[in-house]
């Protein structure tokens, strides 16, 4: 089994509405993103999935939420802009890319706000795999 990561960072703000704290408050954070791929084999030259695509791709949906208040933007605006489901957004953006290479997994999305704080999305075990945090 193979495994890949690779990480890009963005900045936004959030508001985590209904919350009690100051996190009930308008605040930002420097985001990190971490992509993680899983899979049996390696194509004709030893590349489990070229690091320039995943980055590629994932620079692409960062695009969107860089420098964003997440609240006003469609994604959140029924939900919380937490670092969960800011991982399952962009878990949900890359699947779409990788369908069409079914020789990789995406395993899991971190997202971190702080150097200590993380949440990871992955397919629930029933689909296959592994869960993570």
């Amino acid at each position: 089994m193979f495994e890949i990561s690779v990480e890009e960072t963005f900045a936004a703000g959030h508001a985590l509405r209904g919350y009690r704290g100051k996190c009930e408050n308008p605040h930002g954070h420097n985001y990190r993103v971490r992509v993680h791929l899983r899979g049996d084999g390696l194509d004709n030259i030893g590349l489990l999935y070229d690091f320039r695509d995943l980055k590629h791709h994932l620079r692409a949906l960062i695009e969107r939420f860089d420098h964003q208040f997440l609240n006003d933007l469609e994604d959140f605006r029924q939900i919380n802009p937490s670092a969960e489901n800011i991982a399952k957004r962009f878990y949900d953006g890359l699947k779409d890319h990788l369908a069409a290479t079914p020789s990789v997994r995406l395993e899991a999305v971190t997202v971190f706000e702080t150097d200590t704080t993380a949440a990871t999305y992955s397919e629930p075990a029933a689909a296959g795999a592994r869960s993570s945090r």
